[in-house]
């Protein structure tokens, strides 16, 4: 089987990150996140215009009619410029739960919208920013207005929201339905945080080795010393297989592939800590500069620190690949089973 990228995915990658780097340049994210509003509205309607918020969306709706693979290029490369804004909120991780008749309202960018950390949380990221957020409660999903209090957050450029309990609420899906829901919503949660960290870590390194062979000191450029260049390497090897991890994940996730629930936690503790660890690296190879408030560094660093907390420490994700591959040697594939919502796995 060939895992390739398509042409069309590769000319989507190319789109998407041309456009991002040019309408949200690096300098530009302090103003951004700091801002009242904490991003740029018009950029909303603008991603609509370009598709991608329709990606999986079947083209009689509006949408493009593609898979989660298209949608886990753009989350990357979203990622990668730290956007301001709903679109991991939307796409990445509330899409399971939107309901049909409510598709074509999200691809051309009329809604936008956000879940609940976790079961019987209210915690809800970039709640002032969306319409609408699927709740899990008691093993029902349902779907709420967007309202409630502003929290802060370790991640400026994602803000976090507490939903009110009770209030009007419209209920998606009880039983069985609910079940597998909660499971696609947990699964996918965690596929996405993967990819958006990937993103971020290879926009980080790039600005590590960009310092390494420009950065002088004795006459050499400190690349050529290798407490600057090892550590670069390290992350390198780390990103490289976090994404190889991610995009596993993403093509089980659109083929709807049993070693899902294999591959998404793998791939989060994976692309997590590389993300962690590469931001703390170049924080340190960029010297005195690393620290100052000016430089970008510090945020990716936070929204790296954010998608670890939001996701559940990665060592219980690697316990629960050890526990599914010890059970999987013993009985055959698909002897583990489903882990809860919340737990180990997602």
């Amino acid at each position: 089987m060939d895992f390739t990228f398509s042409e069309e995915q590769d000319e989507l990658r190319q789109q998407a990150r041309t456009f991002l780097e040019r309408r949200f340049p690096s300098t530009d994210l302090g103003r951004l996140a700091d801002s009242d509003q904490g991003w740029d509205p018009s950029s909303w309607q603008e991603i609509a215009d370009l598709g991608w918020l329709g990606v999986s969306v079947e083209e009689s709706l509006g949408g493009a009619g593609l898979s989660f693979l298209e949608e886990a290029i753009l989350i990357e490369e979203f990622g990668r410029r730290l956007y301001c804004g709903p679109f991991l909120s939307t796409v990445g991780l509330a899409r399971p739960a939107i309901p049909r008749e409510r598709l074509a309202e999200l691809a051309s960018g009329r809604s936008r919208w956000s879940v609940c950390a976790n079961s019987g949380s209210a915690l809800v990221p970039d709640l002032t920013l969306v319409d609408q957020v699927v709740v899990v409660d008691r093993g029902e999903v349902f779907l709420a207005p967007a309202a409630g209090q502003a929290l802060p957050s370790i991640d400026p450029t994602r803000r976090m929201g507490r939903l009110p309990g009770g209030g009007d609420r419209e209920l998606l899906a009880t039983g069985e339905s609910a079940d597998r829901l909660v499971r696609d919503l947990s699964r996918r949660r965690l596929s996405a945080l993967a990819l958006e960290a990937v993103g971020l870590a290879q926009q980080v390194l790039e600005w590590g080795v960009e310092h390494a062979v420009t950065r002088e000191q004795f006459q050499r450029k400190i690349g050529s010393y290798q407490a600057v260049s090892h550590p670069l390497v390290d992350s390198y090897v780390e990103i490289e297989l976090a994404r190889s991890l991610a995009y596993w994940s993403a093509w089980c996730l659109a083929g709807d592939v049993d070693d899902l629930d294999l591959a998404a936690p793998a791939a989060y503790s994976a692309a997590t800590e590389a993300a962690v660890r590469t931001c703390e690296r170049v924080i340190q190879i960029h010297g005195g500069m690393g620290f100052t408030w000016e430089s970008a560094l510090h945020r990716y660093y936070k929204r790296a620190l954010w998608i670890q907390h939001f996701g559940g420490a990665p060592d219980h994700h690697r316990a629960e690949v050890a526990r599914r591959l010890m059970l999987s040697s013993q009985s055959g594939p698909g002897a583990a089973g489903p882990a809860p919502d919340g737990q180990p796995g997602g």
